[in-house]
């Protein structure tokens, strides 16, 4: 089975199972909260593979670069958003301690991703 150069990157694999991870806490949130934060940080929280993948089909190092360069911020967003959650008694502070590593890893892997391309000429 064929797959895209992007599926083989760590930095993915990571990125798109924190999604699902942060998919599946939203599901704590309270109804109301639907359109709102739940709303705005699954968009955050698919951004962060979702650009990884996208930055991988472009050409030059500087390109890939600006795209990791938006994953890596929208998963501060996501984090930044979880931690409201917290404070709202949405998720747990256990919840968010859970979660954590899983945003270090990440954050590390686009991290050694960014700089592999910085070293491309």
């Amino acid at each position: 089975m064929e797959i895209y150069q992007f599926e083989k990157l760590k930095a993915w694999q990571k990125a798109k199972e924190l999604a699902i991870a942060i998919y599946q806490l939203v599901t704590k949130f309270p109804q109301y909260e639907q359109f709102a934060i739940s709303s705005q940080l699954r968009r955050a929280a698919i951004s962060v593979p979702s650009n990884i993948a996208e930055g991988t089909g472009r050409i030059s190092a500087k390109e890939k670069i600006h795209f990791l360069e938006i994953s890596y911020g929208s998963l501060l967003e996501s984090y930044c958003q979880l931690e409201i959650a917290m404070e709202l008694n949405y998720i747990s502070a256990d919840d968010l301690t859970a979660i954590k590593p899983l945003f270090f890893e990440t954050s590390r892997l686009i991290s050694g991703l960014r700089n592999s391309y910085n070293s491309v000429p």
